[in-house]
């Protein structure tokens, strides 16, 4: 076998699955289910306690990794349209009170910052809603006025992020329904978009017109460099950094777009992109050999509505040489598209004085592109995990939410 040759072909859809021995594609594209979990636990009176409730303040404290990220995402891309102040934390803020509403979030159940979040802040009176699992210290420490979101689908470490974005949306319409309700999407109807992306992102579907495939071939034999275009985009661009370590061992890193802009030069320059005698229109790896360089894409992550202004952006890395760049969209109304039917009339999407919003905004709202492009992208790990090593589980890893 050639150094760096795949060991499947992202095109072989049975020997994907069945090499899928670690249930890795299901898991990635589990974020549908996991979302809709969520709206499930919310239908059965999940959060009672905080409906008609007008809190000072909504305080998330997370746990690290998937929890802290989906919180960052949320504050990013909201912005100030939330109708109360959203206090992300690593532990219980001291003047929280009962005026506040709690959100502890997390996987680990015996964190003892999370533990102790849910004790203080029961013991002051505010409302605490637990999105994390229900066992150990922490069944010990939540009472009985605690609000419970519970993990109901077994899936991978990296491919929870969607849970607690989920867990945090449907907090946040709760207590705040009239402003952060207009601006966070229905947490069935996300479900729905996130279900059609995965099958989209199916092992049956070919890389030509499987978005999850295509990233995946173009990040083969790359250094990979994610950005965004906008704050929340780049805290996905983060998790997507951690996701392509965890789920395929490859390293990744994340920065801002002027960051990655900035070092343009600098990348080309490390990469060989001044070795003499390579030019990369005219090289042909088969006749000529290797190419003398080690090659960089960017792939930036973007909600902007006007692509023509996303792609002029990444103008300046040029469609060639040793460094370039990828924009990656949502294609979210694509999606929506797919669900509805096409004799029934298209509901618009209103602000929260009700009245509807024009043009391009009666699009997608931004949170729901970022929890696309987060299930997309953990597919495209997953894919490359597969056609490195075969798809076996990582010793340290125990799923058993089944396969594709």
């Amino acid at each position: 076998m050639i150094a760096g040759t795949p060991v499947l072909d992202l095109d072989d859809s049975a020997s994907l699955e069945a090499a899928d021995s670690g249930g890795a594609l299901r898991s990635a594209a589990s974020g549908g289910a996991q979302v809709r979990a969520t709206a499930a636990a919310v239908a059965e009176d999940a959060l009672g306690r905080l409906v008609d409730l007008r809190p000072r303040s909504l305080v998330l404290v997370t746990g690290p990794g998937r929890a802290t990220r989906a919180a960052g995402m949320l504050i990013a891309a909201l912005g100030g349209r939330a109708g109360l102040p959203i206090v992300p934390a690593a532990s219980l803020p001291p003047w929280v009170g009962p005026l506040d509403v709690v959100l502890v979030a997390g996987d680990d159940a015996g964190d003892p910052s999370l533990i102790d979040a849910v004790d203080r802040a029961q013991r002051r009176g505010a409302e605490v809603v637990v999105a994390a699992p229900l066992e150990g210290p922490l069944r010990t420490a939540a009472g009985r006025r605690t609000a419970l979101l519970e993990p109901r689908v077994p899936v991978l470490d990296h491919n929870r992020l969607l849970r607690y974005l989920a867990a945090v949306i449907a907090v946040l319409r709760a207590v705040d329904p009239t402003r952060s309700g207009a601006a966070t999407p229905d947490l069935t109807a996300l479900a729905d978009v996130l279900d059609a992306e995965a099958l989209r992102d199916a092992p049956q579907n070919e890389v030509f017109h499987n978005p999850a495939k295509t990233l995946a071939a173009r990040m083969q034999e790359r250094a990979v460099v994610f950005s965004g275009d906008s704050p929340a985009a780049t805290e996905l661009a983060e998790h997507c950094a951690e996701v392509l370590l965890r789920a395929a061992g490859r390293v990744a890193t994340a920065v801002d777009l002027p960051e990655a802009v900035a070092a343009n030069g600098v990348m080309a320059d490390a990469a060989g992109g001044s070795t003499p005698d390579f030019d990369p229109l005219f090289h042909d790896e088969e006749l000529d050999g290797p190419a003398p360089v080690d090659r960089v894409r960017i792939f930036v992550l973007s909600t902007d509505p006007d692509q023509a202004a996303a792609r002029r952006r990444l103008a300046v890395f040029g469609g060639s040489g040793p460094v370039d760049a990828d924009l990656v969209n949502a294609d979210v109304d694509l999606l929506q598209n797919t669900l509805s039917d096409p004799a029934g009339p298209t509901p618009a999407r209103v602000d929260e004085a009700g009245v509807p919003l024009p043009g391009s905004a009666t699009h997608s709202t931004e949170l729901e592109q970022l929890a696309v492009l987060a299930l997309r992208i953990e597919m495209a790990a997953a894919y490359l995990r597969l056609i490195g090593r075969g798809g076996a589980p990582a010793t340290d890893e125990r799923y058993d939410g089944g396969r594709y």
